[in-house]
C-alpha cells in the first residue's frame, strides 16, 4: 500500500510539473527561424529542428505521465476485485407508498364548482 501512496505522490508533481512545462514552451510560429522562412528554420537548427531542454523535459515528463497512469491503473483493478459499478446496489424494487397522514383524505376532493 505504501508503494500505491507513493507513485500516487510522484503521479500528481509529474503532472503539476508537466502543466509548468508545456505552458513555458513557445509556440510553432515564435521560433527563431521562423522569421528566416520556413527553409531557413530547418537549416539553421539542423534538419530535426531545434530541440532543446524543455522539449526533452516534456518528453520524459509525458512518458513518466504514461507509465504511472498504467500503473494506477493496473493497481486500482487489482484492489477493486469484482467491482461491477454502483448500477449493483441499487434495487429493482419500487419504492413503498407514502404512509396516509392523519386527517387528509385518500381521495382528492373536487371543488364544488367544477364538473366531471
Amino acid at each position: 500500500m505504501l508503494i500505491y501512496k507513493l507513485i500516487w505522490v510522484i503521479h500528481v508533481i509529474n503532472v503539476l510539473f508537466l502543466i509548468v512545462v508545456v505552458l513555458l514552451q513557445t509556440g510553432k510560429g515564435s521560433e527563431v527561424g521562423f522569421a528566416f522562412g520556413s527553409g531557413a528554420a530547418q537549416t539553421m537548427f539542423g534538419s530535426s529542428g531545434g530541440k532543446t531542454f524543455i522539449t526533452r523535459l516534456t518528453i520524459i515528463l509525458a512518458i513518466l505521465f504514461m507509465a504511472t497512469s498504467i500503473f494506477l491503473a493496473l493497481f486500482q483493478d487489482k484492489k477493486m476485485g469484482a467491482y461491477k459499478g454502483v448500477m449493483d446496489k441499487i434495487k429493482t424494487e419500487s419504492p413503498a407508498a407514502p404512509a396516509q397522514q392523519q386527517g387528509q383524505p385518500a381521495v382528492p376532493v373536487q371543488p364544488a364548482g367544477e364538473k366531471k
